[in-house]
């Protein structure tokens, strides 16, 4: 049976309703094309695009945008060297390129949290999925020690924390992605009594100055900053998987990217 593009695709987008403008289409290739080859990746670097093509992959699963935009703003990019290169390589290589973001973080639960409390070892401690966080509550740890559990399951190189870090926690807020800014991050330290929150990034003259005028009133409260793609590859890794094991007959490859910064 010939597995087409857009077979995989309606399979992706199956678990949820049509979102209206989404930025999840297929950005790149034939939805006809036959599926010989599947690579994941969190992001779409030129150089992801060139292993998924060397591995025999024509369609590249992409959760962030191809071109450093999230709403695919290209104006700017128009006579941009950079951008006219990486496009040549994909048109000439004939990869079909699909965007999967709006729709994952739509699963229920939320497949991109499913991939990172994996990763963590902590869905055994999850008290409640919400839509945009999930709450866990874990045997009692202090923040640096959360900081090095955290660092070697995840396989990075290091995180950003405000606050104490001989402060003991139990209750945590986990945000992937770009979810801490101070719209979503603050009201849960209240609402849900958290102790800590572990989200990739945000804003930071939000929640981290939240923190630290509440440690300056004497408040038990410290955020934990892993980095966007740190706190959302385990869930595209997930992905790979699970389409794996949907398509057993189709090899599928999951790419990961080399850390993006460098510590000074």
């Amino acid at each position: 049976m010939t597995i087409t593009v857009q077979n995989i695709l309606d399979k992706l987008m199956e678990p949820v309703k049509e979102i209206p403008n989404t930025v999840d289409t297929l950005k790149t290739g034939n939805p006809n094309m036959e599926v010989k080859g599947i690579a994941i990746t969190f992001m779409a670097t030129h150089e992801v695009i060139q292993q998924a093509i060397s591995l025999g992959a024509n369609l590249l699963i992409t959760h962030e945008g191809l071109f450093y935009s999230h709403n695919d703003h290209l104006e700017i990019l128009k006579n941009n060297q950079v951008y006219i290169e990486k496009r040549q390589l994909i048109e000439e290589s004939g990869i079909a390129i699909y965007r999967f973001h709006d729709y994952f973080h739509r699963y229920h639960p939320d497949g991109i949290m499913v991939g990172l409390l994996e990763a963590l070892g902590w869905d055994s401690f999850v008290e409640e999925n919400q839509p945009a966080a999930t709450i866990v509550k874990i045997p009692a740890m202090s923040v640096k020690e959360i900081a090095e559990y955290v660092k070697g399951k995840l396989g990075i190189g290091f995180v950003r924390t405000v606050g104490d870090i001989s402060g003991i926690c139990t209750r945590i807020g986990l945000l992937a992605g770009y979810r801490g800014g101070g719209t979503l991050s603050i009201p849960l330290y209240e609402k849900e009594n958290l102790d800590l929150i572990i989200t990739g990034e945000g804003p930071e003259w939000e929640t981290p100055e939240y923190v630290r005028d509440a440690i300056s009133q004497g408040r038990q409260k410290a955020l934990m900053v892993l980095g966007h793609a740190e706190s959302e590859v385990p869930g595209m890794k997930y992905l790979a998987g699970r389409l794996q094991a949907i398509y057993p007959s189709i090899p599928v490859h999951f790419i990961p990217e080399k850390a993006l910064f460098q510590v000074q």
